[in-house]
């Protein structure tokens, strides 16, 4: 599907309104104001919390914490989702959207949002309870803030809350976010779980701000507001709740109880919801297209849920030694031996060249069943999506790939692969397991190879993969070059912070931070800096394309595949899922029903 224009995405609840003040025109509701979700279709009174039995979701990546500030996968952060909310998610439409703690959603027009965006007042839901019966208030959102931004704490939110000067309890109810300077994504705070997480409870985790962040007995065991409380939690297995006493929708959630099981593969996932109904839900069927559509075609029991947002399949090229000795392994100090140097940005457009991304999207992902060929970073709103890229992701060819480095002196050897002044062009690729990635590894080894590199394949399982103790791990990124999906918001500043200079990973700050690649470059720092200060929409789409377009033409990453941010299997007895391209596919499971 298509998404609207940018203007209407990222700036509808702020520019719009204010328009409307100004005119005098009615805003219209950025979503339901008083329980922030719909009702069945029978009516409020179809049905009581508790009424189902058990919900069953599979997730063939195993979640190992439920502390969405410390999580480094999606399925982390989806695990945690059923417990813990936040003040406001992203809709279907890219709209915020009041499911969660606060009680509407602010703008200019109904005097949440100052005029010169520098500050934004959230009122919160009166009334609502944590899962242990103790009232939650403002302290515990300011409390949260302080906790993510805490340098110390290593938070994977921390980049939504750059540039955010404070957030304050005004009362029981209110918090006000205060920006440093004017800032046009004035929900860049408190908008959508993916960037932002959860509120934590300020009680549970007083005892874990800082250094003492790091395994905090709490991550295993939150205590939340959401529609479920946890019952058991077994890291790298499984995830048991149950209906919280306290959820403030008296009716809600139906299920009694959910399961969310970890492991397998997503082709044994896809079976599990399409053919013998073991699952009510599946999730990110990353399955070859040949495999997958023949089983969605013949399914009684399942259905496909398919929407596009925002997620890229991508290859990350390590500017960093991934072999420097000791303690140095992989830190920012040290230097690729042939991604960096006077070479560096030749070496890394060959290995661009010799990139199959046609064949991947139509073999694959079945030429739109599930993706398609990706040239940019951001996309998804279409007047983000840069132009500028599209002859350089265009010219798929290994020879010439390897004439060019060949006429830059990268000899071939007797092994097939060049060299020059004593250093080869061996590079090691890791990914997660997964059948389809697998299948990519070989396309792009075998391109990769004629043009004369040497490729040793290396696969992670994804419960190590993704997180950040593991050597192997997307985090540590001790390989030369790796490979996974991730996505943004609408407004993509803060995912495009994650490749500034002051969020390079590194052993200093437990690998933590978004920038895995230790790409450094002020050019691009400066292109966020000002994303984060202007104000006028068609400047600020100038500025996403051009530091798409430093990424890219930088070979900073190579997108391969654009692809659909839901890919999940949903039992055709489930209804109430309303799938978003935007935030959690586990956003809305309060409504959820059978």
């Amino acid at each position: 599907m298509r998404w609207r224009s940018a203007l209407a995405i990222s700036f509808s609840a702020v520019i719009l309104a204010a328009a409307c003040a100004q005119t005098g025109t009615p805003s219209t509701s950025s979503g339901p104001s008083a329980g922030g979700s719909a009702a069945p279709s029978g009516g409020a009174a179809a049905f009581k919390r508790g009424d189902g039995g058990q919900l069953n979701i599979l997730y063939w990546q195993a979640p190992t914490i439920l502390n969405p500030h410390q999580a480094t996968g999606t399925k982390d952060s989806d695990a945690s989702r059923l417990i813990l909310e936040p003040l406001a998610s992203y809709g279907p439409d890219g709209k915020p959207l009041a499911n969660g703690l606060a009680a509407e959603i602010p703008t200019v027009a109904n005097g949440g949002v100052s005029a010169d965006f520098t500050t934004v007042t959230w009122k919160l839901r009166q009334g609502v309870k944590w899962s242990d019966g103790t009232a939650f208030t403002a302290d515990d959102v300011a409390f949260t803030f302080t906790y993510v931004h805490d340098a110390a704490t290593a938070a994977t939110t921390e980049s939504s809350t750059e540039g955010v000067k404070s957030v304050v309890a005004k009362d029981a109810n209110t918090v006000v976010v205060t920006y440093d300077a004017p800032n046009p994504n004035v929900y860049q705070y408190g908008v959508g779980y993916v960037s932002n997480g959860g509120i934590l409870q300020k009680a549970q985790y007083a005892g874990c701000t800082g250094a003492k962040a790091k395994d905090c007995p709490a991550d295993l065991k939150p205590i939340g507001t959401g529609p479920y409380m946890l019952d058991t939690f077994k890291p790298g297995d499984v995830v048991t709740y149950k209906a919280n006493p306290n959820f403030r929708d008296p009716n809600k959630p139906y299920f009694k109880t959910v399961q969310l099981k970890g492991g397998g593969d997503a082709e044994s996932a896809a079976r599990a919801v399409f053919q013998t109904g073991d699952t009510d839900y599946a999730w990110n069927l990353q399955v070859a297209a040949n495999i997958l559509q023949p089983m969605i075609s013949a399914s009684t029991k399942g259905k496909m849920l398919s929407v596009y947002g925002s997620s890229v399949e991508r290859i990350l090229l390590n500017f960093a030694d991934p072999n420097a000795a000791g303690d140095l392994r992989g830190e920012p100090s040290t230097k690729h031996p042939f991604f960096n140097g006077p070479d560096g940005l030749l070496v890394r457009k060959a290995l661009a060249m010799a990139t199959d991304r046609q064949t991947v999207a139509n073999q694959l992902y079945g030429g739109g069943l599930t993706g398609k060929p990706g040239c940019n970073i951001i996309t998804g709103v279409p007047d983000f999506e840069s132009t500028a890229t599209a002859s350089f992701c265009a010219s798929f060819d290994p020879v010439a790939a390897g004439k060019m480095l060949d006429d830059a002196g990268w000899k071939l050897g007797s092994d097939n692969i060049r060299a020059k002044n004593g250093i080869k062009l061996k590079l090691t690729y890791n990914t997660t397991v997964n059948a389809v990635r697998q299948a990519t590894q070989a396309i792009m080894k075998t391109n990769w190879e004629k043009a004369g590199f040497g490729v040793t394949l290396l696969q992670t399982p994804a419960a190590t993969f993704f997180t950040n103790t593991s050597p192997d791990g997307a985090n540590h990124f001790w390989s030369d070059v790796e490979m996974f999906t991730n996505n943004s918001d609408p407004d993509p500043t803060s995912y495009l912070d994650g490749w500034t200079t002051k969020q390079i990973a590194q052993k200093s700050n437990g690998w933590q931070l978004g920038n895995y690649n230790r790409y450094s470059d002020p050019t691009f720092d400066g292109y966020v800096d000002q994303l984060r200060k202007e104000t006028d929409p068609a400047k600020r789409a100038d500025l996403i394309k051009k530091a798409n377009d430093n990424l890219i033409l930088n070979v900073v990453i190579i997108p391969i595949v654009t692809r659909t941010q839901v890919t999940s299997g949903i039992s055709t007895t489930i209804k109430g899922n309303t799938p978003t391209g935007w935030d959690s596919e586990m956003y809305n499971i309060a409504d959820w029903y059978k």
